[in-house]
């Protein structure tokens, strides 16, 4: 995977340093540019000609005015996309976050009271959050009865992607749903392992994407845990007060202990809790509120409480040098200023 510097270089990709690159490949662009510039030149030069006509002369010393412009404007349009050449190793400071989200796949998540489904409707929400943070480390647990961690903290947004998308309520094995289960999952992933008590810190967030059923053990335990490593829990309800049954795959309701099509509700106070306890937030998500925004603007201010440095390679892009030559022969063309027309 190849990734671009601000300043058009490349960085962890696996490329050949004797390789000339382009950081902005926007070839259409120029090209449709410098073909614009080859019309007004072109322009010029029928203008010239009929003015000398009809001066009763012939128009002189335009074919190296000419060639002086083209060649600038193909320079500028070669320093546009950013020519790159030559690798070195640079030192890049950053201060990431760290960002689990945690998804409830119980069986209440097909529920259609937020369209299409609950599920369905979280996972769209959560793809263009990953989008959002790409130099963050993003990791991916999925829960109901149990917890199982899908994908681990990484840098590689495309992978992180790809299970969020993938993402079914068919997952883990039916039972009572827990909203322990994975917290108690990630709890060892945010401490230190011994010997290491100098690593870094680094900025962790929790999101926890439910509906808010929780069957499982009393939360207080892990929520003082949790506050011990500093990491901050941010809820997302998602589901209506009102409720609705629970479709099953083949056709009719998911039925509970009495043989009645189960009702799921939205159940905020355990969700409400986890975000108030470790100073995150809770946010909802339905059909009239989509609180992905709040939650993006609370992660965004959550700062790395301590810069760390990366080696990345990077290819140097060398815009200057076209842009330098460019300029030169503008210059020389505006200074160097010969009759063209002459009796």
């Amino acid at each position: 995977m190849v990734r671009y510097l601000a300043n058009g270089g490349i960085i962890d990709g696996l490329f050949p340093s004797h390789l000339l690159t382009w950081a902005y490949p926007y070839f259409l662009a120029v090209g449709l540019a410098l073909a614009a510039a080859l019309v007004l030149l072109r322009r010029h030069w029928q203008r010239s000609t009929r003015l000398g006509r009809a001066l009763g002369t012939r128009p002189r010393n335009r074919g190296w005015k000419l060639l002086l412009r083209l060649l600038a404007a193909v320079l500028l349009g070669s320093a546009a996309l950013g020519p790159s050449l030559g690798v070195s190793q640079r030192p890049v400071r950053t201060a990431g976050k760290d960002v689990w989200l945690l998804v409830d796949v119980s069986r209440s998540m097909d529920a259609p009271d937020v369209a299409p489904t609950r599920l369905l409707r979280a996972q769209a929400e959560l793809q263009e959050l990953v989008a959002q943070f790409p130099a963050d480390r993003m990791g991916l647990v999925v829960f109901g009865a149990e917890a199982m961690v899908q994908c681990p903290l990484t840098y590689d947004q495309a992978a992180v992607q790809t299970f969020v998308s993938t993402m079914r309520t068919g997952l883990l094995p039916p039972g009572p749903t827990t909203l322990r289960a994975p917290l108690d999952l990630v709890l060892p992933r945010l401490v230190p392992a011994e010997g290491a008590a100098s690593a870094t810190p680094r900025a962790t967030a929790l999101v926890v994407v439910s509906d808010g059923e929780d069957f499982g053990e009393n939360l207080e335990p892990v929520l003082r845990a949790l506050g011990r490593t500093g990491a901050r829990v941010y809820t997302v309800g998602v589901g209506t007060a009102a409720g609705t049954k629970i479709p099953k795959t083949g056709g009719g309701f998911v039925v509970d202990g009495r043989g009645k099509p189960a009702q799921s509700r939205l159940r905020e106070a355990p969700l409400l809790q986890l975000a108030a306890q470790t100073g995150g937030q809770y946010v909802e998500l339905n059909n009239q509120q989509n609180g992905f925004g709040t939650l993006l603007r609370g992660l965004r201010a959550m700062q790395g409480a301590v810069e760390q440095v990366r080696t990345v390679a990077v290819a140097d892009n060398r815009y200057r040098y076209p842009l330098a030559v460019a300029l030169l022969l503008l210059a020389l063309d505006v200074a160097l200023t010969i009759p063209i027309l002459r009796p």
